[in-house]
């Protein structure tokens, strides 16, 4: 493979632009596809074109609704809408290549017909010999034509005996070209690849087959896709030749990496983009990291809305190198647009994990704590949520994090509350102080700003970690936690007495 310069025009005169993005519902949909997705989109709305969802589910053994449906919610909730394809009505459908074969079989017989393909009747061991055969001796496996030049009666017999058979293109010897709007002028011989199979049957197609039938009849301008398909780019291109369709134009674009430069999985952070929305990454987080996968503004702006990416991707600016997926990046992205969020937007977005696990409830007109069965107010809630929005790097840390509002009374060891040298007699005393200033305030007065004006001469007396530390840890059972004040604030004046007498009696 050989590449220079860009040298293709990205958009012919008077050519509509029509882009796809034509996932495989065999797995839930990564963040690759996801990507692939977004870069189609933006391409087709920066240039006023449509953007089409295929769903290639010709592998009947692998292929599951649940997997289509994935990709249909996953798409959705990123704010990737599609102009055509499934769930919307086109001119160019059915959008579902399992409802395409009777146009696949057309093309399949005329390919046979016209002798661009033939009927191959090896078995699957004899391939495998051919293939270790290959490698043993230092050569790319590929097929080397055993059954191209058999006799129509040859054919003939092995279909009325029912011989299992895959169908072959008949892969002429030349060097392929074609320019790659990323990767400039891409170049492969076709010796290298030999009669790749093009169907299972005369209505099954395979990959490269069905997609260069489908882009042809959708009109797809352009194809943009990951760089795993360039070597698929000749066969394709092969066959529109024998099929007589103009190609489109390909853009492929980088591999997403792990860190390590290797193939990007699961342990290094990845997961499916349904994952990460029940783990509470917001979607434009998700969809600004994305885009930052390969493609650079050629500015230092980082943070983007889906409108301003329209105006200011450019294929032109997508990289060759592989983009390096950095989950910590991500996290970053997703704390940013959560401390962006209104609270009451923010709060809507929680309630779901709070009930999930079964923090809260939803009741008639508000919410209960299942455990204390006391009633939650939602004023209590936006103050919990205004007091973490600063922490939280996914919405799901919301519960950890506010598990003390929640419970009835802290359980901790009393060596905790021990501010460095202070001794058990001294704390106890200093929380009797609290209490006793605390005893006498209104309820109604129990906020933050006043509670630290109150206790203000308490800690000029006692110092301010010996009453303040044993104070938070009294609240929170907890060495790390917010403030005494915050916490005082949520909970209210009946609860931090509570919790001040529990500490008392420990000690």
């Amino acid at each position: 493979m050989n590449a220079s310069a860009r040298q293709q025009p990205m958009i012919l005169p008077n050519q509509a632009v029509r882009v796809r993005i034509a996932p495989s519902p065999t797995g839930f949909m990564h963040i690759g596809t996801a990507r692939t997705a977004l870069f189609n989109y933006l391409f087709a709305k920066k240039h006023g074109g449509k953007f089409i969802l295929r769903i290639e589910d010709t592998d009947v053994s692998r292929s599951e609704k649940k997997y289509e449906k994935d990709i249909i919610d996953g798409l959705q909730w990123l704010g990737i809408n599609w102009d055509e394809g499934v769930l919307i009505n086109g001119d160019y459908g059915p959008y579902r290549q399992s409802e395409r074969l009777e146009i696949y079989e057309s093309y399949i017989k005329s390919l046979l017909e016209k002798n661009h393909a033939y009927y191959c009747f090896c078995a699957q061991e004899e391939l495998e010999a051919i293939k270790q055969d290959q490698m043993s001796r230092g050569e790319r496996p590929h097929y080397p034509g055993r059954c191209s030049n058999l006799t129509k009666e040859e054919i003939q017999k092995n279909l009325k005996i029912e011989k299992d058979f895959i169908i072959r293109i008949r892969m002429p010897l030349k060097k392929v070209s074609f320019n790659d709007l990323i990767r400039g002028k891409v170049e492969f011989d076709t010796e290298l690849i030999g009669d790749v199979a093009i169907a299972k049957s005369l209505n099954q197609p395979l990959y490269n087959l069905a997609v260069v039938i489908d882009d042809e009849l959708m009109k797809v301008s352009h194809v943009i896709r990951g760089e795993e398909h360039i070597s698929n780019t000749t066969i394709q291109l092969i066959l529109c030749e024998y099929m007589e369709f103009d190609p489109p134009t390909y853009a492929h674009i980088p591999l997403i990496l792990a860190q390590d430069r290797s193939k990007l999985s699961k342990r290094h952070g990845a997961v499916s983009v349904t994952e990460y929305r029940k783990e509470g990454y917001l979607p434009e987080a998700v969809v600004n990291f994305m885009v930052l996968l390969g493609w650079n503004p050629g500015t230092e702006q980082e943070f983007f809305t889906l409108d301003e990416l329209i105006k200011t991707f450019d294929l032109l600016k997508v990289q060759k190198a592989g983009a390096i997926f950095n989950p910590d990046k991500l996290k970053w992205f997703n704390s940013h647009y959560i401390k962006n969020k209104g609270v009451k937007e923010l709060l809507n977005l929680c309630i779901p994990y709070f009930i999930q696990e079964k923090i809260l409830e939803k009741t008639t007109g508000g919410f209960k704590n299942p455990k204390t069965k006391e009633l939650v107010k939602e004023s209590e809630l936006e103050k919990i949520i205004l007091l973490f929005k600063e922490r939280m790097r996914v919405l799901s840390e919301i519960t950890k994090l506010s598990e003390i509002f929640f419970i009835d009374l802290p359980n901790y060891d009393k060596n905790l509350l021990r501010w460095k040298e202070l001794d058990f007699k001294t704390i106890k005393s200093n929380l009797l102080s609290i209490r006793k200033a605390l005893e006498k305030e209104d309820s109604s007065y129990f906020n933050r700003d006043y509670l630290s004006s109150k206790l203000s001469e308490i800690t000029k007396k006692q110092g301010v970690g010996e009453t303040l530390w044993p104070l938070r840890v009294a609240l929170s059972g907890l060495e790390a936690s917010p403030g005494p004040y915050e916490i005082m604030d949520v909970i209210g004046k009946e609860k931090t007495i509570r919790r001040i007498d529990h500490a008392i009696d420990m000690l």
